[in-house]
């Protein structure tokens, strides 16, 4: 029952993070660059975790400075250098192929789990993980898109995205095994990665775009809510009873959730390798949390 709920919770992050393309792209029309916004999501997310914390439990702000380490690993190794790795990627070659890149990222997990952790390496992951990563493939839209550019530099950054990504489930795991609560986790890795993007923000620039539309605040708050700080809470917690591989692969289902959101409310077109796509991601999680029987 406990690793139900650890499964449901890692789905509901991957799912919530498929939301942050709603929200991006309406920042984006109003003026935000992307490292603006990778800023403005880690603050808004770290103000919103530590006044939760301030109420609910003070003592969760504690952690021993020798720790140090792994929060930032969680938020500036990992959180805050996947993002500019991907936007690189993006500028580099093209959107399906940067996203196909950051979806390595499961595969990454699971060789450093294997090898740090010491997690099997089972035939019902490897299955698993080829049905995520080609249903990925075809969500995206790569191999029919005619304006795929790709280049040796925009490779390697790519990569250094789906490196980034994949070593928050790593570096979380460290926390975790040395008694941190999961809010914990969540609070530092938003924390230290504020720090680390707060350097793109400009105040008297979202002073005025707040004042001039004031419905971007609340663009604002629900992407540092609802795309940030919940996900990584949720994704944490099914850190703590679910292997890091699973975990990964699990969380997949973000891109499933971005294209469905693009179809309902932005009229996207699915197409049937896009709908095949889908159904691998769903096919992979369901083997991956099967009984081995």
């Amino acid at each position: 029952m406990i690793q139900k709920k650890s499964i449901l919770y890692v789905l509901a992050a991957g799912i919530l993070w498929g939301f942050m393309g709603l929200f991006v792209r309406t920042l984006n029309a109003h003026g935000f660059y992307t490292m603006e916004i990778t800023g403005l999501r880690s603050l808004v997310a770290m103000i919103l975790m530590g006044m939760f914390l301030l109420v609910y439990d003070r003592s969760l702000f504690r952690i021993k400075w020798k720790d140090l380490w792994c929060f930032i690993g969680t938020g500036i190794i990992s959180l805050t250098f996947f993002n500019m790795c991907y936007f690189k990627a993006i500028t580099m070659t093209s959107l399906s192929v940067a996203a196909i890149l950051l979806y390595t990222a499961p595969s990454i997990v699971i060789v450093l789990s294997v090898l740090i952790f010491h997690e099997h390496f089972t035939r019902r992951k490897v299955l698993s993980l080829f049905l995520a990563f080609a249903g990925c493939v075809l969500v995206t839209g790569v191999l029919s898109d005619k304006e795929a550019v790709i280049s040796p530099l925009g490779i390697i950054i790519g990569l250094g995205s789906g490196l980034g990504y994949a070593l928050y489930s790593i570096f979380a795991r460290f926390a975790l095994e040395k008694g941190y609560h999961s809010f914990t986790v969540t609070f530092y890795t938003l924390l230290t990665s504020a720090l680390g993007t707060i350097s793109f923000l400009s105040p008297s620039k979202i002073a005025l775009s707040v004042s001039s539309a004031p419905g971007i605040a609340i663009y604002i708050l629900f992407l540092g809510f609802f795309s940030t700080c919940l996900p990584y809470i949720l994704y944490t917690t099914g850190l703590e009873k679910l292997e890091s591989s699973k975990a990964s692969i699990i969380a997949s289902i973000e891109p499933v959730t971005a294209t469905l959101l693009g179809i309902f409310l932005f009229r996207e077109p699915l197409t049937g390798m896009g709908l095949f796509g889908v159904l691998m991601v769903l096919s992979s999680i369901i083997i991956v949390n099967s009984p081995k029987r």
